[in-house]
């Protein structure tokens, strides 16, 4: 074996000590690592909401002659309402005078003052009045429904029905506005 000369070890003992320093100094940044953490919350309101997606078509109760005889002429009408999953709402028919229990008067468009009554009802037998006492918690005298969603195809529907009994009035076109009232 040779023998190493001085010079050799000196530069031996310097290039390990160049080493340790090296290994100590990149061993100390990552031996001494500490982690410091934090959070947050991701969040979101989603509130009730109703609408009317398809809205009613006029209802026509037809054409006669002005008579005194007791008449029963009816037709109907349906529309969709959409409500937030799970939100239950009632649905109150309003005629333009003001009627709670579903009695309204259509007015004559040629300028006379003959009011003709009809009633709006909840069922095709017509023994259901369809009114407007429906709130946001009691169906009243109005309809009900649940809320499936707001997407196409989660629409509750709904049928109205009008009959007028007495057409002995001035001969003219007449015409009232029913508002749907949707409490939710």
């Amino acid at each position: 074996m040779r023998s190493m000369r001085p010079k050799d070890c000196i530069m031996n003992k310097s290039l390990i000590a160049k080493l340790a320093l090296l290994a100590l100094a990149a061993g100390a940044g990552t031996a001494h690592a500490d982690l410091v953490t934090s959070s947050f919350k991701v969040k979101i309101a989603i509130t009730k909401i109703c609408a009317v997606t398809t809205a009613p078509t006029d209802i026509d109760l037809g054409s006669a002659a002005a008579t005194a005889t007791a008449v029963s002429m009816s037709g109907s009408t349906t529309f969709k309402v959409n409500c937030s999953k799970s939100t239950p709402f009632f649905i109150g028919l309003a005629p333009s005078n003001a009627s709670t229990v579903g009695a309204g008067l259509m007015s004559g468009t040629g300028g006379n003052t003959d009011k003709v009554p009809y009633t709006l009802y909840s069922n095709a037998a017509m023994t259901t009045v369809w009114g407007n006492t429906a709130t946001t918690t009691t169906v009243g005298n109005g309809m009900s429904g649940t809320g499936a969603g707001m997407a196409v195809g989660k629409e509750v529907s709904f049928t109205a029905w009008a009959k007028a009994t007495n057409i002995d009035f001035t001969p003219d076109n007449y015409i009232d506005t029913v508002t749907v009232n949707v409490n939710y």
